[in-house]
């Protein structure tokens, strides 16, 4: 093996090789950590969110006129919009999921307010929200009409039954055993019927997303707000029949925001789908840059070396010998910037940790940056290596 003169010839080269190493050092640690921070974004988008976003979206309504019946005009506006072909289900709503605005709540397993609790997002359904939301109700019982209440708009009060999340049952009875359990939310005291096995709340980026609570009941004022879940594949046919339907039926009212649950969440997501793209941006455009410098190095090696690939052409070395030369010598330059780089990965997902609360960077990254990364440069210095393959041996005769 050539690797006693090649280290020679790197040491008596060595600003060329310290540019390249240092390069492929920084690139080990922005790649490793920032590949991270990008599938991190993307795995938080993707999270199932227990709903069916697909075919789900809102409507909001402001109703004028002079006596207007909230209750007798809502419940006809349901009945107009379940007969509707297309509709699957439909419910009152106080607050849309996944949007970034709504309710937030806390209950305890306590009496004693001073206690703190977990805190979730509320939401007031009817009988049909269960179906309306797409969630799976997984243990207990659906709302009944003896359970509805209606609350007028700054009132306090709450029904005396409420269904959770598994998130929620497991943050207040970690044993296990919420069904069926009285819970407390300020001087209302509520039973556990039910429990969904996952529903994301209105506020994607927060920890308590997973934390819902369903309650009965709809909101007395002059506005309403339907959720309204379609048949499979036809939402946005479903989405202007609701539209004409709810105006038709009513002219003294405003139909606004008939919104589908996609692009509420893909606003709600408009962040982490920001920082993942440039996050990659970043990666792809390093990777460039440190590519080109090992051709740049490579070539310029080869360019100065012309006279000593003749000579060892002359002296019987074959082009696969010349090849894995500078192959050799390039691996050898890129494995020392990246035992430097180990610890510079290290060092700024340390700085990330502490400076912003970010997550550990997963140790498995490592092998498969250092992995990446010599296969960037094996194909960089690939085509300068087969350039200088091809230098004949007559060159050693001539004047350089």
């Amino acid at each position: 093996m050539e690797i006693r003169p090649i280290l020679s010839t790197i040491l008596r080269n060595r600003l060329g090789a310290i540019l390249v190493a240092t390069q492929i050092a920084v690139t080990m640690a922005v790649l490793c950590n920032a590949s991270f921070l990008a599938l991190d974004r993307l795995q938080t988008m993707l999270r199932p969110t227990g709903l069916d976003v697909e075919n789900t979206f809102a409507v909001d309504t402001i109703n004028f006129g002079e006596g207007f019946d909230f209750r007798a005009e809502t419940l006809l506006d349901i009945e107009a919009i379940q007969a509707l072909e297309g509709v699957r289900s439909v419910t009152t709503i106080n607050s849309i999921p996944l949007s970034g605005g709504g309710w937030g709540n806390g209950l305890t397993t306590t009496p004693d307010q001073s206690v703190a609790g977990p805190q979730g997002n509320l939401y007031f359904i009817d009988t049909n929200g269960i179906e309306a939301l797409g969630v799976e109700l997984i243990a207990g019982r659906n709302f009944t009409a003896a359970d509805m209440l209606l609350r007028e708009e700054r009132a306090s009060t709450m029904p005396e039954v409420i269904i959770v999340t598994q998130a929620m049952a497991n943050a207040l009875f970690p044993e296990g055993d919420a069904l069926g359990k009285t819970v407390y939310s300020g001087s209302n005291t509520l039973e556990i019927v039910g429990i969904v096995e996952r529903m994301f709340g209105s506020w994607v980026n927060w920890e308590g997303v997973v934390n819902s609570m369903l309650v009965p009941g709809r909101m007395v004022d002059s506005s309403g707000r339907f959720l309204v879940r379609s048949e499979p594949g036809q939402r946005d046919t479903v989405m202007a029949a609701v539209e004409k339907a709810l105006a038709d039926r009513y002219p003294d009212r405003v139909v606004r925001n008939v919104i589908s649950l996609e692009e509420f969440m893909a606003d709600s997501y408009s962040g982490e789908r920001t920082a993942a793209v440039v996050l990659m941006v970043i990666i792809s455009l390093l990777l460039i840059v440190t590519g080109l410098g090992i051709v740049g190095l490579v070539s310029f090696l080869v360019n100065q070396r012309t006279k000593q690939i003749g000579t060892r052409r002359a002296l019987g070395a074959q082009r696969w010998h010349v090849v894995r030369y500078f192959l050799i010598e390039n691996w050898l330059i890129t494995s020392i910037g990246l035992s430097f780089g180990l610890i510079l990965t290290s060092l700024l997902n340390y700085y990330l940790v502490q400076s912003f609360e970010l997550p550990r960077l997963p140790l498995w990254y490592l092998p498969i940056g250092l992995v990446a990364i010599w296969g960037l440069s094996l194909l960089a210095s690939f085509g300068p290596a087969r350039r200088a393959a091809q230098v004949a041996p007559a060159v050693a005769t001539r004047t350089v």
